[in-house]
């Protein structure tokens, strides 16, 4: 296995945090994506890992990623360029790769945005690329500190809301509601999650679909519907055409 170059305490510093962008890890060697998956998601994103390149493209046909990370050491990497996979949506990608050029790394893998960081990498480096490729190919996703979803930012910094131009009115509350859906924003969070998240324990009584009920009478309001129910499972934050 590569040895890598610093840990994910040195990663820590001024990248900004990921707000539940789901991203695929198409790497062979377990430490490397024990150390991947580790990082990305303390740094706020959800991971799935693929072993084979194989493996990727069936789950790309089945899920939609927002970015995709692949190591060049898989070993069936040569196959990855016969292949012609039929998916809905191409993710970026961020090839880890141990030679300078791009030009003929997983060509069939998407027309999209793409970058690779040369191995042995700094998990800093990982980071700052991930959040550039995101940046660009999802303009929805959080900047300077801001968590979003299409027109709908709330902001950290001054605990306040918006939809597009509309400030939203939250109780302290509905605030974390909000929050903990746009961090998991294309997950069914149950009813269970959510009281944990917002009150610290689990309500058996109906406080809960009071509380999404008025969240989504905000949110929602004069604009397509965003916080959605999943009957029997609980809620979820996303537009409605997307893969969840």
């Amino acid at each position: 296995m590569e040895r890598m170059h610093g840990s994910s305490a040195r990663a820590k510093p001024a990248h900004a945090r990921g707000a539940g962008q789901h991203l695929l890890l198409v790497v062979h060697e377990p430490g490397v994506a024990e150390l991947l998956s580790t990082t990305l998601e303390l740094a706020g994103y959800r991971t799935a890992l693929s072993g084979t390149g194989g493996e990727a493209l069936e789950r790309l046909a089945e899920q939609r990623f927002d970015l995709m990370v692949v190591d060049t050491a898989l070993p069936d990497m040569a196959s990855l360029a016969r292949e012609r996979p039929v998916v809905a949506h191409r993710p970026p990608v961020l090839v880890l790769t141990e030679y300078d050029s791009l030009g003929d790394l997983v060509p069939e893998l998407g027309p999209g945005e793409r970058d690779y960081v040369t191995k042995p990498f700094r998990v800093a480096e990982v980071l700052a690329r991930v959040q550039v490729l995101l940046r660009d190919a999802h303009p929805e996703h959080p900047r300077d500190g801001a968590l979003s979803y299409r027109d709908l930012v709330l902001d950290d910094t001054l605990c306040k809301a918006r939809r597009g131009t509309r400030t939203l009115d939250l109780t302290p509350a509905e605030y974390r509601l909000l929050r903990h859906l746009l961090v998991n924003a294309h997950r069914v969070l149950s009813k269970e999650q959510i009281g944990q998240h917002v009150w610290g324990d689990h309500r058996g009584d109906n406080s809960i679909e009071q509380l999404v009920s008025r969240l989504r009478r905000k949110i929602d309001r004069d604009a397509p519907g965003l916080i959605h129910t999943r009957r029997g499972f609980g809620y979820w934050l996303g537009h409605a055409d997307a893969e969840h």
